[in-house]
């Protein structure tokens, strides 16, 4: 069937949402604010199909002439639309895949395409064993705000497509359909009559709360769904891993990472993960209750095991109506353990025993859901225990008593101020600051090798040092409580020497979670690299850790494994993309010599974002991308913002995306041993590139007089910033600066109006100059490097998307705002000028003859995505004029966040 037959069903559905919304429009505001969402609306899509001009003007005329209310409800017809059109697209991909899963085959990035591709290229079933038993694979989830819908907004968009998921799935009836067809309009409706704004900014607890909310939709039931059929696609190969270890967990930075964020304190941590244990906790009770009930095996039928019958021997004499029914109850005892573990757990104090019955750990309610599991099989009930208990059993496995590990994070620039202090305190003149870096490593080595703790306990420090020494005795009571895994990170922002690493070992070593007589580390140290100049350094600062025997003894009682995380983000508003991506190609490949070199085992973890311009893009693309050795069986990726709901907002979309890590991550380790390394020729060619992008990026972000004024005003930052889509601020400082400002809002304010500087700016100039130094020849390397060299491939992809979605005449309309004409025409005209020039070269060097012709699934969608934002954007721009012009109406503020969330919302990947 053509691809374009396939997409009826998507149009189908677009089209019906569409007439539901207009008719909940019509019905609600009348039929004047009805037509007046039609005439726009057609003449935006004539004008996209056609390039009719005329019906330009005349769009542009209505929208100039629309009254403040008009406005309101103009914007919320089209974020609404574009909303909805995300649903219906996201259940098409599913129908899609599914029905590309029935025609036979293994499609790429499923388990079962990695496995094959493992086995055909030679690798022994052995190989393929010891992967899954060593393997560490974490997606993080973060709270970085680019979504920027309500709760209340996302559960109604969850109805819609559920309701639309089941028209998909089975064949209606007339009467089936049309109550499917009143239960959309009512949610519809619903949405409608919603405010799409938060009234008041989140708390850090609103996102932890947030977070939790796609374990019940994804997590808890689509892991142990994966594993399940890991597990049986392992067995139909012949080489069954007997219990495949829990090697895909979760992670959350959400309520530990406090790098800018002054809201996460130890109280907060303390109830994030309450929150979370919870949230477990109330999981395996329902699992349990539900299991209960299935199992009404009676022992006048079937035999039990005798563990089994110990187990239920414990249930009360009040139970005597199930005297026949074993396994229900020895769940009875199960829940009654459970019930008394939470209260244990998140009770005031720790204790490492269980008290009154409760489990001490989740591997006792594991050993309980064994004893069950081996009495079924035993006593021909096999099959009843690959049901609900199976996925039980291995949900305790993965998720524990903790649900998910919680990193923690600070600014090392914070731990350089508390070590100062606390040395300054016992040493009174040392000036911990003013000393050298090995100056400061010699001290701060010094004060690891003995026991002696640096905190009086009677002095009164700084508000910052007290909060930090509070967070981190909260952390050695958490993992007192719950054990090694709910806490195993701490993150170092701006991770640039040796000292850095070594101040939070000094740190863990005041609250007990390093031992200096034994060398123990309950915690690993993981350093953030994330400027040009971090990465450039990251391979040398590494290799002189790895000198220090007493860095050495800590790392061996981590299994002489070290993890380092990269910063996409932060390094691409420092250099730019096309740099960013070559420097952190270059540090992994620095970094995995010297691991190499020293015999400890790298785990990298990669800080993504949503966008292109902060490292987002296809997972399973970028992971095939690293260089070889960069994925030694582990990784761990951030999962930001918008990326969390389309990714994760669905349970089986969720499971696809979970596989596609596990299963990029099996063929990065695996295969890419097996290719060749990157020729000579291209990675000289690409730091040539890097070289000229990177000048012609700095030139203009940083060393152009008036570029921030600029950036300021022809922009929405300042409005994204009083826009109440998270508790972290805009800036790590009060600073104007662009450095200061941190990387979430500087990518969304460039996709608001349109350019997307961030994810292509400098290669237009680096190509051109390449070009002029090595004519035609050099662009034969450079189309054989994008064929044949999957990083260069995947950079030149993601490049192309972005430029699909610019519009340099609506960010003509944008640069207009800025006040100094002749800044504004300096300025937006070398933008413009090298926009048009990074089209070109992207088209010369892929041999497209347009943006996204080799993916024409997704040109169509954001072709039929333009006449539902353009219309935004040109409010959006004259609602900025009104409210920078001194227009305090409080509908204006109303409609520009409102259309902030709208074009967020269409762009879908913005942050």
């Amino acid at each position: 069937m053509p691809d374009h037959d396939k997409d009826a069903p998507l149009r189908e559905n677009i089209r019906l949402l569409g007439r539901l919304l207009g008719d909940a429009v019509r019905d609600q505001e009348g039929w004047d604010t009805f037509d007046l969402v039609e005439r726009i609306r057609q003449s935006s899509i004539q004008f996209h199909r056609a390039e009719d001009h005329q019906a330009r003007r005349a769009l542009e005329t209505t929208l100039d002439g629309l009254t403040r209310g008009e406005t309101i409800h103009i914007i919320r017809a089209f974020s609404y639309f574009s909303r909805l059109a995300n649903i219906a697209e996201d259940q098409h991909h599913i129908s899609r895949a599914r029905a590309r899963s029935g025609e036979g085959g293994a499609r790429p990035g499923t388990l079962q395409s990695a496995i094959s591709s493992v086995l055909a290229a030679g690798v022994p079933a052995q190989a393929l064993a010891d992967f899954f038993r060593s393997a560490s694979i974490h997606p993080v989830l973060t709270a970085h705000p680019t979504e920027v819908g309500r709760k209340s907004t996302l559960d109604r968009e969850r109805e819609i497509a559920a309701l639309l998921l089941v028209r998909d799935r089975i064949r209606m009836t007339q009467e089936e359909q049309d109550e499917s067809d009143a239960a959309l309009a009512r949610a519809i409706l619903t949405l409608w009559q919603t405010g799409l704004l938060r009234r008041s900014r989140l708390r850090v607890i609103d996102e932890v709360s947030n977070g939790l909310s796609f374990f019940d939709l994804t997590f808890l039931s689509a892991l142990p769904k994966l594993y399940a059929g890991l597990e049986d696609k392992l067995e139909a190969l012949g080489l069954a891993v007997k219990d495949v270890p829990a090697f895909l967990r979760m992670g959350s930075w959400i309520g530990g990472d406090r790098d800018g964020n002054p809201f996460v304190t130890a109280s907060v941590m303390r109830q994030t993960l309450a929150m979370q244990s919870d949230h477990a906790l109330a999981f395996y009770r329902r699992e349990l209750q539900s299991l209960s009930a299935e199992l009404s095996l009676d022992t006048r039928l079937v035999a039990v095991s005798p563990e089994l019958e110990a187990l239920a021997a414990a249930a009360t004499t009040t139970m005597l109506h199930r005297d026949h029914e074993p396994y229900r109850r020895a769940i009875a005892v199960m829940l009654l353990r459970l019930a008394e573990t939470a209260e244990r757990l998140n009770g005031p104090a720790a204790t490492t025993t269980s008290a009154a019955g409760g489990y001490a750990s989740a591997t006792a309610l594991r050993a309980d859901l064994a004893v069950i599991e081996a009495s079924l099989a035993a006593n021909g009930g096999r099959s009843l225990a690959l049901g609900r208990l199976r996925h039980l059993a291995r949900a305790v496995d993965i998720f524990g008593f903790h649900l998910a590990s919680l990193d923690m994070r600070q600014n090392s620039d914070v731990h350089e101020r508390v070590v100062a202090e606390l040395l300054d305190v016992v040493s009174p003149g040392a000036s911990y600051r003013t000393l050298t870096e090995p100056e400061r490593v010699k001290l701060l080595l010094k004060e690891l090798a003995t026991p002696r703790l640096l905190v009086l306990p009677t002095f009164d420090y700084s508000e910052e040092t007290a909060s930090e020494l509070a967070i981190l005795r909260e952390a050695a009571d958490q993992i007192a409580r719950f054990g090694p895994d709910v806490l195993p990170n701490y993150v170092i922002s701006k991770a640039a020497a040796v000292s850095d690493i070594l101040e939070v070992a000094l740190l863990l070593k005041e609250v007990g979670l390093h031992r200096p007589k034994t060398g123990a580390l309950d915690l690993n140290i993981v350093p953030l690299f994330e400027t040009i100049a971090d990465l450039q350094s990251a391979d040398t600062i590494m290799e002189l850790l790895f000198r220090l025997p007493l860095y050495r003894r800590l790392l061996a009682h981590r299994g002489n494994t070290q993890e380092v995380m990269l910063g996409y983000s932060d390094s691409n508003k420092d250099g730019g993309f096309l740099t960013s991506g070559w420097e952190l190609y270059r540090a992994e490949i620095a970094l995995v010599e010297v691991f190499q070199r020293h015999a400890i085992r790298l785990k990298l973890f990669h800080g993504r974002g949503g966008s292109v311009g902060r490292g987002g893009g296809p997972s399973y693309d970028a992971i095939l991308a690293q260089p070889g050795g960069a994925v030694q069986g582990a990784i761990r990726v951030t999962e930001q913002g918008e990326v969390i709901a389309a990714k994760y907002g669905n349970a089986e979309l969720g499971r696809r995306n979970l596989e596609v890590l596990a299963a990029a991550t099996l063929e990065a380790t695996l295969l890419s041993v097996r290719e060749a390394a990157p020729k000579p020729d291209y990675l000289l060619a690409m730091q040539e590139l890097s070289d000229h992008a990177f000048k012609a990026y700095r030139g203009l972000v940083y060393d152009t007089e008036g570029f921030e004024r600029y950036f300021r005003e022809s922009t929405v930052i300042g409005e994204i910033a009083n826009l109440n889509i998270g508790s972290r601020p805009a800036s790590r400082t009060k600073s104007q600066k662009i450095e200061d400002l941190r990387a979430i809002p500087w990518v969304f304010s460039w996709a608001q109006c349109r350019l997307m500087l961030p994810g292509w700016y400098g290669f237009g100039t680096a190509l051109a100059a390449y070009r002029s130094a090595h004519g035609e020849t050099g662009m034969t390397l450079l189309t054989e490097m994008a064929r044949d060299w999957p990083f260069f491939r995947t950079l030149l992809s993601n490049m192309d998307m972005v430029l699909a979605k610019t519009n340099v005449a609506i960010a003509s309309r944008y640069a207009a705002l800025v006040s100094d004409a002749a800044l504004r025409d300096a300025i937006f005209g070398r933008i413009k000028a090298e926009l048009e020039a990074s089209i070109t070269g992207v088209l010369a060097v892929t041999g497209q003859i347009e943006l996204l012709a080799g993916n024409p699934a997704l040109a169509r969608s954001i072709r039929n995505r333009f006449p539902y934002l353009d219309p935004l954007n040109h409010v959006q721009v004259e609602l900025l004029k009104r409210h920078r012009a001194g227009d305090e109406d409080a509908r204006v503020v109303t409609g520009i966040h409102l259309s902030i969330n709208g074009i967020a919302a269409g762009l879908r990947n913005s942050g």
